[in-house]
């Protein structure tokens, strides 16, 4: 029987007491109490200032690769897309489709990792015309929507993402998860590109975008819905441990629901991880979290605890404890560090053994297919080939 997932102690009971700023002992003097009011004051100023960094920009100029100036949807924004998608929802009747998460893949070490699941095929032209359609507001990345002279439809990501997602999407896929068709292209040119809301400063006056990542839009498939990491049909099986490894691996900091969809796809239902986005950088709170920084990747830790029985995988998301007036959001990023706790052995070799199958060359092709530096290749896939030796050696 599967186990149930350890949950975190709920935080539904903290106060502004925590911080000791309106105990009994200070109310009875009005000097100190306007002392703690003053405190108060300061901490909740504080505290926005933390909730701003997670507050999308109408434009993320930061240059690719840059550290620890990452951020993410702030809560508004993520529940607005929430209940968009749940009015979506309503009145459709739920598919009785089988669900899957991990599908057997042959001969591993012969998987075209420079172009992913999608093959050489379903990739982008290069003599293609792309013509703008509308732009994307959702999630932190600038984002608009392209369909080329062959009417293929793309979704165009921008900003500190595209070569990190492109590289995690080959090791999900070498690892037997189901993965968006994304590619990475260093120049993109679009006809009609209007000036846009978010991603402006990616963009040439004449239209062309630098450092985009493509995710082909396919008619076949339909989003169901998202799924989350601790209610879903597949918790306690190796496969979803190892999906739980596989985010550790790649330092995916970005768990939220929201990531993760469920696509109808020849007569089945295909749980993913659809944003990846958020990974080989550095996990942590809002201030010491990053994406795409090769140092930051190199000098993290992988493995946290070892029992006899079970792995713990380092993840850090909780916030500063001076962010807690959100209870919420301090609640669900504390939370998401269970993701990568409690995980059997067993499974975690299971994951090692499939993951040794890749030659040095399939994984350098990873980061090679996301547009980094022959330097960035090395350090990389030296750090992944570190991490699956530590798998094995459990």
């Amino acid at each position: 029987m599967p186990n149930k997932p350890q949950w975190s102690t709920p935080l539904k009971n903290l106060s502004l007491k925590l911080f000791g700023l309106l105990t009994p002992e200070l109310q009875t003097s009005r000097n100190r109490y306007s002392i703690s009011l003053l405190c108060l004051a300061l901490l909740f100023g504080t505290a926005n200032s933390l909730w701003a960094q997670d507050e999308p920009k109408q434009d993320e100029s930061q240059e690719e690769g840059a550290p620890k100036q990452d951020k993410e949807p702030g809560n508004q924004e993520e529940t607005k897309s929430e209940k968009k998608e749940q009015k979506r929802k309503e009145g459709e009747p739920t598919p009785r489709l089988p669900a899957v998460i991990w599908h057997q893949t042959i001969d591993v070490n012969q998987l075209d990792l420079s172009y992913g699941v999608g093959g050489k095929e379903d990739g982008p032209s290069p003599d293609a015309k792309y013509k703008f359609k509308k732009e994307d507001m959702n999630g932190t990345s600038p984002k608009f929507d392209v369909e080329d002279d062959h009417g293929v439809k793309w979704r165009v990501k921008m900003g500190q993402e595209p070569r990190a997602e492109t590289a995690a999407t080959r090791l999900l896929f070498a690892a037997g998860y189901f993965v968006d068709e994304d590619y990475y292209i260093d120049e993109l040119h679009v006809e009609g590109l209007p000036s846009l809301k978010r991603g402006q400063s990616f963009v040439t006056p004449d239209g062309v975008v630098h450092g985009a990542r493509l995710e082909r839009r396919m008619k076949e498939v339909k989003k169901l819905g998202t799924w989350d990491w601790f209610k879903n049909p597949f918790v306690g099986t190796k496969e979803f441990n190892g999906l739980r490894i596989m985010m550790a691996l790649v330092n995916n900091w970005d768990l939220k629901t929201i990531n993760n969809s469920i696509y109808e796809v020849n007569d089945q239902a295909e749980y993913v991880v659809s944003d990846v986005g958020a990974t080989f950088g550095k996990t942590g709170d809002p201030i010491h979290r990053s994406k795409s920084v090769l140092k930051d990747y190199e000098d993290s830790k992988f493995i946290d605890k070892v029992t006899n029985d079970f792995v713990d995988f380092v993840m850090h998301s909780r916030p500063p404890l001076i962010a807690a007036v959100n209870i919420p959001n301090y609640e669900k990023r504390t939370h998401m560090q269970d993701v990568t706790k409690h995980i059997p052995r067993a499974d975690a070799k299971w994951l090692g053994q499939r993951l040794s199958q890749l030659t040095e060359q399939q994984i350098r092709d990873c980061f090679r297919a996301g547009g980094y530096t022959q330097e960035e290749v090395e350090g990389y896939a030296a750090v992944i080939q570190n991490r699956i030796a530590a798998l094995n050696a459990l």
